[in-house]
């Protein structure tokens, strides 16, 4: 009985380990890096994507489906490998961007580029959870302007300086957010993404004890 005792203890605290070095080390989800940050862009302004240095490998190569297929993010294969610079960004270069090298692919990032005068500045990337998020309204060439923020479809808040702050997001705030300063003029939806991170509660050796001696019993191996 002693023996098992023992065993089921160093069972859980192993467990335990391994459960901690997962947390403390946690994989960073890849995704290609966006310069300007942003999902939204005007037409025949300039976006810079670059994958260097992504998870240690060097050597990737920038992809896109667009409206003309999947292509290369660069005119020749060759040339391929490092930043691609998409300038001037046409409403043709809207699509999935992602990396790929050795047998590896990142996660895809959404842009858009549009023709219209709105766009709504919500980061390319997945946002950490907890984080505060700043939503901006613009409209080309007019630097203060009164908008309508809209989520999913639904009004949710009205602010006369065109910006939106999410205090600490969580889960809830994923959704589909757009801006409007008139009936006429409104910007695309773009998905706002948040990344959970995952908090782990910590048994010293003398809780585990603790837990198990309630749950089976006081082992003799500990008195």
């Amino acid at each position: 009985m002693e023996v098992t005792a023992l065993c089921i203890r160093l069972l859980i605290n192993i467990s335990l380990m391994i459960v901690a070095q997962n947390d403390l080390h946690p994989q960073k989800a890849a995704f290609p890096q966006v310069v300007p940050n942003r999902q939204q862009h005007f037409e025949y302004e300039s976006v810079v994507f670059n994958c260097e240095g992504l998870d240690g490998v060097t050597g990737w190569r920038m992809k896109r489906k667009i409206s003309a297929g999947i292509t290369i993010c660069a005119s020749k294969w060759e040339m391929s490998t490092g930043p691609c610079t998409v300038q001037p960004a046409y409403t043709t270069d809207s699509g999935e961007y992602w990396c790929e090298a050795d047998n590896k692919r990142s996660n895809t990032v959404n842009i858009t580029v549009t023709a219209g005068p709105v766009i709504l500045e919500s980061p390319a990337l997945p946002v950490a959870e907890g984080d505060a998020v700043t939503l901006r309204c613009r409209k080309m060439k007019t630097p203060n302007i009164t908008a309508d923020f809209y989520k999913d479809g639904f009004l949710i808040k009205s602010n006369s300086t065109g910006n939106m702050t999410l205090h600490s997001v969580s889960r809830s705030d994923e959704g589909l957010y757009k801006c409007s300063i008139s009936e006429s003029e409104e910007s695309a939806e773009s998905w706002l993404a948040v990344r959970v991170i995952n908090v782990l509660v910590f048994l010293l050796p003398a809780q585990v004890h603790h837990s198990y001696s309630h749950r089976f019993g006081k082992s003799n191996v500990y008195s």
